[in-house]
């Protein structure tokens, strides 16, 4: 006896209307009795990007606003008028080797606001860039929302400092945030401030930038560690690696945290709804109300539509164009790390920890009153860094993600002379003349309130931490240290005075 067709056909529409996804509105559930169905939580269907895209764009504001607080903080001391290392030099210098050719070709060699403006006073400009940084920063961080605009904006800012920021802006992290940047231009819509923007919705190409991004972070940090140390091939390298809890302790600035925004990109509405509240009026609600609206409709093509669609896929054709040189790079037995091929910084190669060192050293740079410095009597005193390790007395600070720029390279020092790095010896004169921009950047004066030193050197020391329960823990030492030798002799003011000039540097003036 055949059934009735009805019955027949209810599971087979079922399927139908699981297979054809949003053809046809389900209908609602009855509500459960004692329940008000008004706050009901609201269950999001996948694969849309509406929350994904509020959260992508406050995490890059975050990082973003960390790193102009950086630059607010430290520029003028880094790359200002007085600076270690001044980016009015850096710039006529660059000027000059280039200077057969077009403004036009000299901007695009290396593209900074800077060029626009007036070197001779280098601080006012590098301060209004830090603060437009973080004015634009904060406002996207605290309402989520962002147009075109804005995010470039931020990019351009960023990128005018990274590129005369000298060495003190010289590492991956730094083209890895102008590479998320980049992409977050394109998550927004032209001119409108919605966090919701109906006609705008997140382009699948950006996403897929973003992954393509979180990918060949992982890959070339995998593949330089296998070609590199051999300790990664023998799993000892964490014996030595993590010292330091690296997120928590901000060894490696906001490092880790920009690392986590790209991965954003590849969790859904769905996925990343339980970060927003719920209840009537809600994004998370409005979200819901905006997928029932498309399922099942087909919006008429608007104009903004046709155009947007054009520029993503044109983002997608220059993505997949610059990444050709990055492929063969992480393909290359000689694999470089932390290198961008292009002056924007659009597309980069990444992969860290190479190498690992085995032992941790340290310049610690030392002051004397003495007339003599090589007097026996003569008493040294330390200069100590924020965050750098001095003191085997001094806790290790925890200051993650902020990042002191004078405390990372003076570890780098550390592994070479002080001729790679000249910017110690311009270090050392600030100090030897009190100067007050050089000693801010410094937790501890040993001669303030007293005149300034005679003498300065550099003295090169071997680190490693005291052992639970041991001697030194016992005495409440955090550091075991041992001297190795010099790292530069003992220099006076007018001995350094000669070395300044040569290079352009502003002398310093004793106080």
């Amino acid at each position: 006896m055949r059934p009735d067709g009805p019955t027949m056909a209810a599971p087979e529409e079922s399927l139908r209307r699981r297979k054809t996804g949003y053809s046809h509105p389900e209908p609602e559930s009855p509500p459960v009795p004692g329940r008000d169905p008004a706050v009901s939580p609201a269950h999001l269907h996948a694969g849309t990007f509406w929350l994904t895209r509020i959260v992508l764009l406050k995490a890059l504001a975050f990082v973003y606003f960390v790193a102009f607080l950086v630059a607010f903080h430290q520029n003028k001391q880094l790359i200002g008028d007085r600076g270690l290392l001044p980016c009015r030099v850096f710039l006529k210098n660059f000027q000059q080797y280039f200077q057969d050719k077009t403004s036009w070709e000299v901007f695009s060699y290396m593209p900074t606001i800077l060029w626009l403006t007036d070197w001779s006073d280098t601080n006012s400009t590098l301060d209004s860039l830090a603060l437009l940084g973080l004015g634009i920063s904060s406002f996207v961080l605290i309402t989520g929302c962002a147009n075109m605009l804005l995010m470039a904006a931020l990019w351009g800012l960023y990128m005018s400092l990274v590129n005369v920021g000298h060495v003190w802006y010289s590492f991956g992290w730094e083209s890895q945030l102008l590479e998320t940047g980049f992409l977050g231009i394109f998550l927004c819509p032209l001119w409108t401030l919605s966090r919701l923007p109906q006609h705008t919705p997140t382009s699948r190409i950006v996403l897929w930038g973003f992954r393509w991004l979180i990918f060949r972070i992982m890959l070339g940090a995998g593949l330089i560690k296998i070609r590199g140390d051999r300790c990664w091939r023998d799993l000892t390298c964490m014996d030595f690696h993590y010292e330091a809890i690296l997120i928590v302790s901000g060894n490696l600035s906001f490092l880790n945290w920009l690392t986590m925004v790209p991965s954003l990109a590849c969790f859904d509405d769905a996925t990343l709804g339980f970060l927003f509240p719920s209840g009537p009026g809600s994004l998370k609600d409005r979200v819901l109300q905006m997928q029932r609206e498309i399922r099942g409709a087909r919006p008429k093509p608007r104009f903004g539509s046709v155009v947007r669609r054009a520029a993503n896929v044109s983002l997608g054709i220059l993505l997949a164009w610059l990444s050709v040189p990055v492929v063969l790079n992480l393909l290359s037995s000689r694999q470089v790390m932390n290198t961008h091929f292009n002056s924007l910084h659009i597309v980069n190669t990444y992969g860290a920890f190479g190498s690992i060192t085995k032992e941790r050293t340290e310049v610690i740079l030392q002051g004397t009153a003495s007339p003599n410095a090589s007097a026996p009597d003569a008493v040294w005193e330390d200069y100590e860094f924020k965050c750098k390790p001095g003191d085997p007395s001094r806790r290790p600070c925890l200051i993650s993600p902020y990042h002191y720029r004078l405390d990372w390279l003076m570890w780098f020092a550390a592994f070479q002379t002080y001729e790679h790095n000249d910017w110690i010896l311009h270090l050392a004169g600030k100090l030897l003349a009190s100067d007050a921009e050089a000693l801010s950047l410094l937790a501890h004066n040993p001669f303030a309130s007293r005149p300034p030193p005679r003498w300065v050197r550099g003295e090169h020391y071997r680190y490693k931490f005291s052992r639970p329960g041991g001697r030194h823990a016992a005495e409440g030492k955090w550091w075991v240290r041992k001297r190795i030798g010099a790292y530069f002799p003992p220099l006076s003011l007018e001995e350094l005075r000669p070395y300044f000039r040569d290079r352009g540097w502003p002398l310093p003036q004793p106080l």
